[in-house]
Parts: structure tokens; sequence; C-alpha cells
């Protein structure tokens, strides 16, 4: 997003933060609720042109939102969505796309609550990582011919009982309303937003052998003083990585030995 739509998704963000933050608020049943405003939006492409009109008064967009949500939202969904049809976005789709980043936020904010946060972060990693390496699968999670139950029933057999509720839900939501994403970049954008819940950022570790407990701190705290940012690290392993290790961070990839780039990062650091 871009200019005044991501401005209005920040303050939106505020707002869901200052939501969830209330004890009398549930996280996860208000990411139910965005998420079907977010299909419904998605749908009627007229409906999200007149509630992102530029020319139209701003309290209109939020009145007209309020009657068509109606009983079907609760008090502070309604809000939400009442505020966000208030502010100014550069392109209708953006509305759509904020609304979802807010569902899925919502969800990890649930998990958060919970303490499950990090399973969380981990489960989707590791989903990413079964999803890629069987054709067979991504090709049944992907087809545009099978139904949305098909779709919902594989992945509880997939999911159910083995991965936290929030993880399930998240990957159902994505799988079954791609809308125009592919399956990996879903998958890397909900595992930023999950980073971002701990203002942490992702760090995706594959090396030769596991790491041990002290070479994972090890790694962390380096990268962590490298970027100025908290690191949770996504850790793999591939026998055939070059160098015992290769670490992405972002679009930056790093090979190399750990002791190599630890030692890197000191002299980085160092001046």
């Amino acid at each position: 997003m871009n200019g005044a739509s991501r401005e209005a998704l920040a303050a939106a963000r505020e707002r869901l933060d200052a939501l969830t933050d209330s004890t009398s608020v549930n996280a996860g049943s208000l990411a139910d609720e965005l998420a079907a405003v977010t299909a419904l939006l998605d749908r009627e492409v007229s409906l999200r042109r007149v509630l992102t009109d530029p020319a139209q008064d701003a309290e209109a967009k939020a009145e007209l939102a309020r009657r068509l949500l109606g009983t079907q939202v609760s008090g502070p969904s309604a809000d939400l969505v009442a505020g966000m049809v208030r502010s100014r976005w550069s392109q209708s789709r953006d509305l759509v796309d904020a609304l979802e980043v807010l569902a899925a936020t919502a969800d990890l904010t649930a998990a958060q609550q919970a303490g499950k946060l990090d399973d969380v972060e981990d489960e989707l990693f590791r989903f990413g990582r079964i999803v890629s390496g069987s054709m067979d699968l991504r090709a049944a999670l992907t087809d545009r011919k099978a139904t949305t139950s098909a779709k919902g029933e594989l992945l509880r057999s997939l999911l159910g009982g083995r991965a936290q509720p929030v993880t399930e839900r998240l990957v159902t939501r994505l799988v079954t309303a791609p809308r125009g994403r592919s399956l990996e970049s879903g998958l890397e954008s909900l595992s930023k937003l999950a980073a971002e819940r701990r203002d942490r950022m992702v760090a995706i570790v594959t090396s030769a052998v596991p790491l041990s407990d002290p070479q994972k701190q090890r790694l962390g705290a380096a990268l962590a003083k490298l970027y100025g940012r908290k690191m949770h690290l996504n850790l793999d392993v591939d026998p055939e990585v070059l160098g015992g290790i290769r670490v992405q961070v972002g679009d930056e990839v790093i090979n190399g030995s750990l002791a190599d780039r630890i030692e890197a990062a000191g002299r980085r650091l160092a001046g």
C-alpha cells in the first residue's frame, strides 16, 4: 500500500490494538467477524467502491457501513469498520486488503494472549515447508476446481488436533480465499505479521545439521544486534547447505559457517 492507504491501515491497526487490549473484547471473535466483512467487500465490488469514494462524505460512508453490517457483527467490529471507511484509501481494493490484515492480526493477538504465539509462528513456518516439499499437496490446496469445503476438510485432516486453532483458522482462510495470492506468499505474509506482534524480524535458518541451543542463542543475539530488532529463528535442516548454514532475513541471504557469521557480525558492530 502507498500514501493514504498506508496511513489508513496504520490508524486502523492502532484502533485494533486499543480494542484488543480491552478484556471485554474477544480477539478471536473479532478476527472471525473482520474476515466475514473482508469476504463481503471482496465480493461486492460496487459497495467497496462506494465505501472508499473520496467524493462521498466520510460520516455518511461510516453510517452506511453500520447499517449494512447491522446485527451481523458485534459493536467493536462495526466501530472498527466504520472508522476505516472514514479514512481515505488510494484504491478501493486496499480497504479489503487492510481488513484481511486486521483479521489475521486479531487472530494472532488471540494467540499471543493465550501464550501460544510462538507455537503459531513455528507451525506456519513448518506448514510452509511441508507444502513446498509436496507438489501433490500444493496442487490439491490451490486447485481452482476443488470446492471450499473439500479444501477445508483436507486442512482439517492435516492440522486438526496437530496445530493451534489459530494456525488452522489462518491457513484455512488463506487456502479457501487466496484473493489472487500464491499460497507461499500468503504464508510468508502471515509469518511476518506473527513476528510483528512481538516487534521481531524473522530469520529463516537452514543448517546442515541441527543447531545446539547455545548456537541458536548466539546466532539470535548476533542477528538481533546486526539488525537492531528482536529476531525469531525459523529453523530447518538440509544436509546439502553449503558452508554449513544459510540465513535469510527478508531479501538478504547470508551463507557461511555459524562461527564465521557471528565473528563477521561482531566485526561489523565494532565499526
